[in-house]
């Protein structure tokens, strides 16, 4: 169902209705635009932490407009054992209703706008009849508005731009607005010497009408109504009327009840917003951060500094999310799913293991064939978000015992999926935990036997230093003395001399393995977890555009965190704690085949992992190939599985 500012408020009941029957939501959103400054991969670097990627959409991403919102309701019938969904294609647009209400500015990226329009994007149904909007503080300022208007208009309210003189009759009126409030005297007291009931004024400024107000009230205390209304033209104009006491009433209870409704229609289509977060129902998205983000923005208010704050809000307005991308890159999808962009994702749940839901359009709704996709549009999206998740949710019913066909959305077997909000590239950190902390290690591969490893705190880093002083199967090194040994490495090649090794680790203070040379650390696991960088360059400034700090040493578009101890400002930076102490590491690890990921398609062709964990290589056996170490590693009955969080035993 589309929905625009024509036909919102007759809608409503429905939408209401279809909220408050529902076993569960889809959302999804279409933007005027994704980022104000950074290209989307800077902008979703896959070494970011949790507060870094919170702080740069929030910076860059949420002067652009969420124009269309897709709404679509899951309802399951036991009886016939299939879902009754309800569709809705919300048109938004915050067009000032009145001279007071906010006047929102917006911008437009042109590569987001040209991509909407080449999938017929209607832009005339947002900018002509989009639905209008407030958030909570605009709500709250214009209905102080009309309190203030109101008190005015009954002789009771104080007027900034009047005289104190004002209750002395034309002695409180400034001398150049004399005559003109003379002349509104006479025409009201011609009406009541004839038979005419109104009287409307010219339209007039702003200061004058208060004027007008003062007077009037001043002059005739009974037997007048007094009322500013527009013309088509939308000047502002007064109209008076003549009525004894009991008119007088019922005309104010009536322009009181405008007044609200003009309200209503403003806050627009916050109230389906408020409907959703009141309603308590679980809500799902595909990818859906900046979904939540915009939602929270526009609807609600201005997303807080503080990653903590806004997860607090986001828990105040959504009590529970679940992201399908998410899902489907976790256990125990992952290893059944090998691309996750929702169009393609929806494809490869009608195939075995998984099974298409069962889906009906309830009467009055239009249906959507996912045979003739119509992607962009925010209630189709929703509508497909729906039913990647029903065929997911479905899959877990399959390892109970007995099995079962049909998992609700309040199943435990789901909860371990709420509230974690997927991040775009980022391999060691792969959502948002809305309702705790998130996970705070990353690991970043730069080749098949090394990887950049960050810490959150830095005192763990001289702990690992320590620790790895008599290892035989890996070494560790700090990101300073890495970028120490590319350079000896560099220098030495031209002068023809060799005092680091060619890897640019600095030789070890301790005697290598027996039989092993130096620097020959090579995977026994499968194929390894991709990079956002394919290859660590050596860079003594930050390129990436975050940081206005220079001294510590980065590779391009690698984000970086702030922390400070003890007086120092201490920067991580791909998975490096870098200071001006130099405490960070670099560093290989030896482990097992779990802690190397197959990587995820990503929907803009990148490559992404999750490795749970750590990122420990050791040295193969001799039979191990290289081409054996590069091929995809494949799940064995035996291995051993890591999950991203605690799930239900069943799995």
């Amino acid at each position: 169902m589309e929905v625009t500012r024509q036909n919102f408020k007759d809608s409503l009941t429905t939408v209401y209705s279809a909220i408050e029957e529902a076993d569960f939501l889809a959302i999804d959103g279409e933007f005027s635009g994704i980022s104000d400054g950074p290209n989307v991969s800077a902008l979703t670097n896959g070494l970011d932490t949790p507060e870094e990627r919170y702080m740069k959409l929030k910076k860059h991403s949420m002067d652009f407009l969420l124009f269309q919102f897709g709404l679509c309701t899951f309802t399951y019938d036991e009886a016939a054992s299939e879902y009754v969904i309800k569709t809705f294609n919300f048109y938004i647009f915050p067009k000032p209703f009145n001279r007071t209400s906010p006047d929102i500015k917006f911008i437009c990226q042109s590569s987001s706008i040209d991509f909407l329009a080449s999938q017929g994007f209607d832009f005339n149904k947002v900018f002509r009849h989009g639905i209008p909007y407030l958030n909570q503080e605009e709500e709250v300022q214009l209905r102080e508005q009309y309190e203030e208007r109101r008190n005015q208009s009954n002789g009771s309210g104080t007027t900034s731009y009047i005289s104190p003189n004002a209750n002395k009759g034309l002695g409180g009126v400034p001398e150049e607005h004399r005559d003109y409030i003379k002349r509104v005297i006479e025409k009201v007291e011609s009406l009541f010497t004839t038979s005419e009931k109104t009287v409307d004024l010219d339209p007039c400024t702003g200061f004058q009408r208060k004027l007008i107000y003062q007077t009037l009230n001043w002059k005739f205390p009974k037997g007048l109504h007094v009322e500013t209304l527009e013309t088509d033209k939308k000047e502002r104009y007064i109209q008076i009327s003549k009525v004894d006491d009991e008119e007088r009433k019922r005309r104010e209870r009536q322009k009181q009840e405008r007044e609200q409704e003009e309200l209503n229609d403003a806050v627009g289509f916050s109230r389906v917003i408020h409907a959703i977060s009141k309603s308590g129902k679980l809500v799902v998205g595909h990818n859906m951060l900046l979904d939540v983000m915009h939602t929270i923005h526009q609807f609600y208010c201005v997303l807080p500094e503080d990653l903590n704050d806004f997860k607090e809000v986001t828990q105040c307005v959504f009590p529970r999310l679940l992201d399908t991308k998410l899902m489907a890159t976790t256990q125990p999808f992952k290893e059944l799913i090998n691309n996750t962009s929702l169009a393609e994702l929806q494809k490869q749940l009608k195939e075995s293991p998984f099974k298409p839901p069962k889906v009906v359009t309830a009467g009055g709704f239009p249906s959507y064939d996912t045979a003739q996709e119509q992607l962009h549009e925010a209630g189709y999206d929703a509508y497909i978000t729906g039913l990647c998740f029903i065929s997911m949710a479905n899959y877990l019913g399959t390892f109970l015992t007995p099995p079962k066909g049909h998992i609700p959305a309040r199943s435990k077997l789901i909860e371990p999926f709420f509230n974690k909000l997927f991040l775009m590239r980022i391999i060691d950190i792969p959502y948002l935990n809305i309702s705790g902390p998130d996970r705070n290690i990353q690991v970043s591969w730069i080749d098949d036997t090394s990887a950049f490893v960050c810490l959150s705190q830095t005192d763990q880093v001289q702990i690992a230093m320590n620790t790895s002083r008599y290892a035989e199967s890996y070494r560790i090194q700090t990101y300073a003395e890495y970028l120490q040994g590319r350079r000896h490495v560099r220098e030495n090649q031209a002068q023809g001399s060799q005092a680091w090794g060619e890897d640019g680790w600095v030789k070890p203070h301790y005697a290598p393995v027996p039989g092993t040379a130096a620097g020959d650390y090579r995977s026994s696991s499968g194929k390894r977890s991709i990079s956002p960088i394919q290859e660590e360059q050596a860079q003594t400034t930050p390129t990436d555009g975050w940081s206005g700090n220079t001294h510590t040493h980065t590779h391009p578009d690698q984000g970086s965190k702030k922390i400070k101890t003890d007086g120092l400002c201490v920067r991580t930076y791909a998975g490096v704690v870098d200071s001006r102490t130099s405490e960070g590491w670099l560093k290989t690890q030896s482990g097992s085949d779990s802690s190397s990921m197959s990587p995820i398609q990503e929907e803009t062709a990148e490559e992404t992992s999750e490795t749970a964990g750590g990122a420990w290589q050791q040295q193969p056996s001799a039979n191990q190939s290289k081409k054996g170490r590069k091929v995809k590693k494949r799940k064995t009955d035996d291995a051993e599985t890591t999950s991203l969080f605690d799930v239900p035993q069943v799995w």
